[in-house]
């Protein structure tokens, strides 16, 4: 069997952070023996999420069994979902922030029934695919603030962030947050770009911006640019890119990478 070294773009301070909790998990639970160390299980599953590396070619890598390998996945996921923050807990940090950046993103599934038009909740007609809605808060310098559980990927951004509580919880602490379009009417607090005005009665056409208006969206666009920053490194992991596992587990998954995202910046 032939073999290769491969690289990873990943902090040591993610790793360490996972090292830490699995080795904590198994001296909770008195552990005496496993096939790899809490740092190699660590950087196994790293090389799953940030690569998006098979149960088989991670089971031939390490040189272990595939069903260890998902015991070992899913033991890890469980400890990095149970790490991440909470709403209030980033409504906190944000709080100590000038303002912060909301957008919503699209994590593209392949796994979703077709029986019975149950795939339709997941087809985002917006993206034209099916996929799983998450809101991203991030602050002004383009850092992880907070990622919502997932909804399916045809619910619209606004309504996404009312069901999660975040726009009463920004209203309610009177936090300062940069938006797109799709949150028009989100409250005074969440500031979003100038629209087109509606039909001119006379002309039949649409009234055209301003300079002025021009002029606030092109800051209001520079200000947000930091935020596409947080959905860039989300696709980062490979293992987002496409879920390949069922939708309805997928909130477990997207709090891990969220874990080793906070602990990465």
């Amino acid at each position: 069997m032939l073999s290769y070294p491969s690289g990873m773009t990943m902090s040591s301070r993610a790793l360490g952070v996972l090292s830490d909790a699995l080795r904590a998990h198994r001296n909770q639970r008195r552990t005496r023996w496993r096939k790899l160390s809490p740092g190699r299980q660590a950087l196994l599953v790293l090389a799953h999420l940030r690569k998006g590396e098979t149960y088989a070619d991670l089971a031939c890598g390490f040189t272990i069994g595939t069903s260890t390998v998902y015991r070992y996945v899913r033991e890890a996921l469980d400890l990095l979902a149970a790490m991440a923050p909470t709403l209030a807990q980033a409504i906190e940090v944000a709080s100590r922030k000038a303002f912060v950046i909301l957008d919503g993103t699209l994590l593209r599934i392949d796994r979703v029934g077709m029986a019975s038009g149950y795939d339709r909740a997941f087809y985002s007609g917006k993206h034209k695919a099916h996929g799983l809605n998450v809101q991203v808060i991030a602050d002004p310098i383009g850092r992880l603030v907070w990622i919502s559980p997932p909804l399916p990927g045809a619910r619209h951004d606004m309504g996404a962030a009312r069901e999660h509580g975040i726009i009463d919880a920004l209203t309610t602490h009177g936090i300062p947050a940069a938006a797109d379009t799709a949150y028009q009417g989100a409250g005074p607090t969440v500031a979003v770009p100038q629209r087109r005005r509606r039909l001119d009665p006379d002309t039949g056409r649409y009234r055209r911006l301003s300079q002025d208006q021009k002029d606030v969206n092109t800051a209001h666009a520079r200000r947000r640019g930091p935020g596409e920053r947080v959905n860039a490194e989300l696709k980062n992991w490979r293992i987002l890119r496409k879920i390949r596992s069922s939708p309805n587990t997928a909130d477990k998954l997207v709090a891990a990478v969220q874990t080793l995202m906070i602990a990465n910046a």
